[in-house]
């Protein structure tokens, strides 16, 4: 029995295309933010695999920096925090508000679980406007492990003195559910244009187009 729904933060529920006009300004390509974000992803996923700890603020400078270099157009530190900073004022996609007062409404804990340190998660769900329907928010950095590692997922169940089974992982990327499904717990996918499944391995039981069709599948299956 689920009892404790956890939400991604950063394109699950937050829409980073709010960081494009920086990229075009910068760079004269907004294309670029997406290829930020991976090369972020790969920063942080391999200092997980090395033993080498990087935690997500670190990550995204760096990869800022790597593609600047890439492209030949060398930014200033003030440049680089400009767009680090704006992660904190992403706003919900359009749905997530009321979406997520639904499922707050229901028996079930609601959570965040981001890679994003304790203060910008904070800050993140506080000036989108949504921080009233979230329990808790955890950090990954609390356990040094990124999700997809175990431990995240685990930090949680222990919080709530539950198995991980009861554990619900709602996400808009395919790593963080194959990360949740391999630790046990079950998990939704935000099927978010661009965003495709693994076909390696277990396969999460809800998948939605948006977080309102997740939320309406988990009220119904979970509730």
């Amino acid at each position: 029995m689920v009892n404790v729904i956890a939400f991604d933060v950063n394109e699950t529920l937050l829409d980073l295309r709010a960081l494009d006009a920086r990229f075009e300004e910068l760079f004269g390509d907004a294309t670029l933010r997406p290829q930020w974000f991976a090369q972020m992803l790969q920063l942080s996923f391999v200092g997980g695999l090395t033993g080498n700890y990087v935690d997500f603020g670190t990550a995204q400078r760096a990869a800022l920096k790597m593609i600047a270099q890439r492209h030949d157009r060398p930014l200033s530190d003030e440049q680089i925090d400009r767009v680090v900073e704006g992660m904190i004022h992403l706003p919900p996609h359009p749905e997530v508000p009321d979406a997520l007062a639904e499922l707050a409404a229901t028996g079930l804990t609601v959570v965040a679980l981001t890679n994003s340190v304790q203060s910008v998660v904070e800050a993140q769900l506080s000036n989108a406007g949504i921080r009233e329907h979230f329990d808790r928010a955890f950090s990954a950095d609390a356990v040094a492990h990124l999700k997809p590692a175990p431990p995240p997922y685990r930090a949680v169940a222990d919080a709530y003195q539950i198995p991980t089974a009861d554990l619900r992982l709602v996400a808009a990327h395919s790593w963080d559910v194959s990360g949740a499904l391999a630790t046990g717990c079950k998990a939704a996918f935000v099927a978010r244009p661009g965003m495709i499944l693994s076909p390696i391995g277990a396969q999460p039981d809800i998948v939605g187009a948006d977080v309102k069709d997740v939320v309406d599948q988990i009220i119904r299956t979970d509730s």
